[in-house]
C-alpha cells in the first residue's frame, strides 16, 4: 500500500508567519506571541488628546471669535470639521501598509521641496506677521512645512534603511542626511521659521542614532548644528527680542516680554485645581494666540496644576507607547519611521510647552494635537496613521521557552 503523506502539526500561529514572509521576505520572522496592545493604547491617546483641543480650542478662542466673527463657536466649529477630516485621514492611513511609503518616500520629499520654493514667491505665497509660510486656497491655508516633516522622516527612513550595511560609513549616511536637510533648512528660513527648523533637526539626529550611525560625527553635527541654531536666534533683530525677552521678560514687559509675562501670569493664577473651564482671564484680550501657540496657558489657568499635568503626561505616554513601536516593529524601515514620527511629536510638544513655561524662547511651533490649526492636524493624524499601521503589525518578542516558528514550509516524511 503507498504510505500517505502527511504534514507536521501547526497551529495558526505558525501558518500566519508563513503566509507574512512570502508576503514579506524582507521582514523579519514574525513572534508566536499574542499580538501587543500598542495600537489600541496609540488609538486612545492621539483621541484623548484630540477631545482635550477640541475643548480648549472652544474656550480659548470664545472671546477673540465674538470679537472677530460675531459668533464664540466659529473657530471651535473649524477646528472640528479639521479633527473629523483628520480622523479620517488617520484612519485610511492607518489600513495601508507602512511597507508602501517606501515607493512614495523621494516624490514626496521632491513636491514638499517645490512648494517650500514655492511658498517664497510673492504673490503666491501668504504673507502673515512677516513670515511668507502659506498658500491660500480660498479659505483655507495651506502650509508646505508641515508636509515637510513627514516627508523627511520617509526619505531617511527609506535611506538609512537601504544602507543599514554602510552605517559605519559616515559618508554614505550622515553626509547625504545633512545635505537634504540642509536644502530644507534653508527654505525654511526664508520664510522665516526657525522653530520647525529645530524640530526636524532634533528628528534628524534622532532618527541617525536609532539607525546606528557613528557617534562621534553625530557629536559633532549636533554642537555645530546649536551653534548655528545660536547665531540664527540673535541673526534677526526679531528673534533677538525673542531671546531677551525669554532671558529677563520683565525688563521688555510692554513689548516683547508682555506675551511671556501673560503666559506665566496665565499659568500661575490656575493653581492647584483652576478656576474652571471657561474661567480665563488671559483670553480676555490678554494673551495674544491664546487658541494656538499658548494654548497650554489657558489649560494651566482653567485647569491648574493637576490639568497640566495630565496633558504633559499625555504626551509622555505617546512617547513611550511610540518607542516601544520602534523596538517592536516589524523591520528595520518601520522602526525608523516610528522613531521619527514620535521624536517629532515629543520634541514639537516640549518646545511648545517649554515656550509657554518661560523654560525656552518662543518658537511659534503649535502644541500637537491641541491647539488650533487646519494643515498642522490634519499632517499630524496622517503621520500617527502611519504609527499606527507600524503597531498594528508590532509584536511582543518571543519569552524563553517558546518554540520559534519555522522559517519554511517543510513536509513531514513518509512513513
Amino acid at each position: 500500500m503507498t504510505p500517505r503523506r502527511t504534514s507536521p502539526s501547526r497551529n495558526k500561529d505558525q501558518d500566519d508567519v508563513w503566509v507574512s514572509r512570502r508576503r514579506h521576505p524582507t521582514a523579519r520572522p514574525a513572534p508566536t506571541v499574542a499580538r501587543s496592545n500598542l495600537y489600541t493604547w496609540l488609538v486612545g491617546l492621539i483621541a484623548a488628546l484630540n477631545l482635550v483641543g477640541l475643548m480648549m480650542v472652544l474656550t480659548a478662542s470664545s472671546v477673540s471669535a465674538f470679537d472677530t466673527y460675531g459668533s464664540s463657536w466659529h473657530i471651535a466649529r473649524l477646528q472640528f470639521l479639521w479633527v473629523m477630516a483628520g480622523a479620517v485621514i488617520c484612519f485610511g492611513v492607518s489600513r495601508v501598509d507602512y511597507r508602501r511609503w517606501r515607493k512614495l518616500a523621494v516624490p514626496m520629499l521632491v513636491v514638499c521641496v517645490s512648494l517650500l520654493v514655492l511658498v517664497l514667491v510673492p504673490g503666491v505665497g501668504v504673507k502673515v506677521n512677516g513670515a511668507r509660510r502659506w498658500f491660500a486656497l480660498g479659505p483655507l491655508h495651506l502650509q508646505p512645512s508641515e508636509l515637510a516633516k513627514i516627508a523627511l522622516v520617509l526619505f531617511l527612513a527609506n535611506l538609512l534603511d537601504r544602507r543599514v550595511r554602510r552605517m559605519d560609513d559616515w559618508r554614505v549616511t550622515v553626509r547625504p542626511t545633512l545635505a537634504v536637510f540642509s536644502v530644507i533648512a534653508v527654505l525654511l528660513m526664508l520664510e522665516p521659521n526657525l522653530g520647525t527648523t529645530l524640530v526636524m533637526g532634533i528628528v534628524v539626529l534622532a532618527m541617525l542614532f536609532a539607525a546606528g550611525a557613528p557617534v562621534r560625527p553625530l557629536a559633532i553635527v549636533a554642537i555645530s548644528g546649536g551653534a548655528v541654531a545660536s547665531l540664527l536666534a540673535v541673526a534677526a533683530p526679531y528673534r533677538m527680542a525673542r531671546v531677551m525677552a525669554f532671558l529677563d521678560p520683565w525688563a521688555t514687559y510692554e513689548t516683547s516680554g508682555y506675551q511671556n509675562i501673560q503666559s506665566l501670569v496665565g499659568v500661575a493664577s490656575g493653581g492647584l485645581t483652576g478656576a474652571g473651564i471657561g474661567g480665563s482671564r488671559a483670553k480676555w484680550g490678554f494673551l495674544p494666540e491664546a487658541h494656538t501657540d499658548f494654548i497650554f496657558a489657558v489649560i494651566g489657568e482653567e485647569f491648574g496644576l493637576i490639568g497640566a499635568l495630565v496633558v504633559v503626561g499625555l504626551f509622555a505616554a505617546l512617547c513611550i507607547v511610540g518607542v516601544r513601536i520602534v523596538i517592536l516593529a516589524p523591520d528595520r524601515f518601520g522602526s525608523l519611521v516610528a522613531a521619527g514620527i514620535t521624536v517629532w511629536f515629543g520634541a514639537q510638544a516640549f518646545v511648545n510647552i517649554g515656550a509657554v513655561l518661560g523654560m525656552l524662547p518662543i518658537t511659534g511651533l503649535p502644541l500637537p494635537f491641541v491647539s488650533y490649526g487646519g494643515t498642522a492636524l490634519v499632517v499630524s493624524m496622517a503621520s500617527a496613521g502611519i504609527l499606527l499601521n507600524v503597531a498594528r503589525q508590532a509584536q511582543a518578542p518571543v519569552q524563553s521557552g517558546q518554540v520559534k516558528p519555522p522559517r519554511r514550509r517543510v513536509s513531514a516524511p513518509a512513513r
